[in-house]
């Protein structure tokens, strides 16, 4: 039998859900490496909808865990439902979903709150020392639950490759150690078992993104 691992979303789209090319590209990943993906989201609204071609918010309401079964194929489970004692590992995407629907991070930066549901399931993981995998912004959300931690989101000084650097300075004001890593490289913190890698953090080429996140994949697998 394959490692069974969670993936837990945040919607569908960059700007108000899990990042599809990155989800996209977790759920590639495990299936290379031979584990089964089990997808959850949580069952709430978004805290809102955003038209990516105009990138502006609507009035439009929609659900976390609903537009998160697009990515899932429709197979997706509550999140309320997951039982780390069935699970290898965790795997959390990015997107801005992570900042504004599994957090608040977008709004409130380090004084953000994490869903309980959320924190929940990252504190289960950590406590039965079985893997966590994130890439993007999903980080942040270790830095807050997991202080003294060791994290990337790539790179600590902002430029046109870096435009998110800042996020790495808010980190380390929650006492966590960023490590700057290029968009292909992981970080392993061995202690806490958080396995990290930019994505698109970074304005680099797809490919590389794909890449980063294999290696992180591939990571957590072998440490389940």
């Amino acid at each position: 039998m394959g490692k069974r691992v969670a993936v837990m979303l945040a919607g569908c789209g960059v700007y108000d859900g899990s990042e599809i090319h990155e989800s996209s590209a977790v759920l590639v990943h495990l299936s290379r490496e031979g584990a089964q993906a089990e997808v959850y989201a949580p069952n709430v609204d978004q805290m809102h909808v955003v038209d990516h071609v105009k990138g502006q918010p609507t009035q439009e309401k929609r659900n976390v865990l609903v537009e998160s079964a697009r990515i899932a194929r429709g197979n997706i489970k509550d999140l309320a439902k997951l039982d780390v004692k069935e699970l290898d590992a965790l795997i959390i995407p990015g997107g801005f979903g992570v900042a504004k629907n599994l957090s608040t991070w977008a709004t409130q930066g380090k004084n953000c709150v994490v869903s309980k549901e959320v924190e929940a399931a990252l504190k289960a993981f950590h406590a039965a020392r079985k893997p966590i995998g994130l890439c993007c912004i999903s980080p942040v959300l270790a830095a807050k639950i997991f202080p003294g931690c060791e994290l990337t989101v790539g790179q600590d000084t902002e430029c046109e490759k870096w435009p998110y650097a800042k996020t790495a300075e808010t980190m380390k004001e929650l006492g966590c150690k960023h490590v700057n890593k290029h968009v292909t490289e992981i970080h392993v913190d061995a202690k806490n078992k958080l396995v990290t890698t930019s994505a698109f953090m970074c304005n680099a080429p797809m490919h590389e993104i794909y890449d980063g996140i294999g290696k992180m994949v591939k990571e957590v697998v072998r440490l389940a």
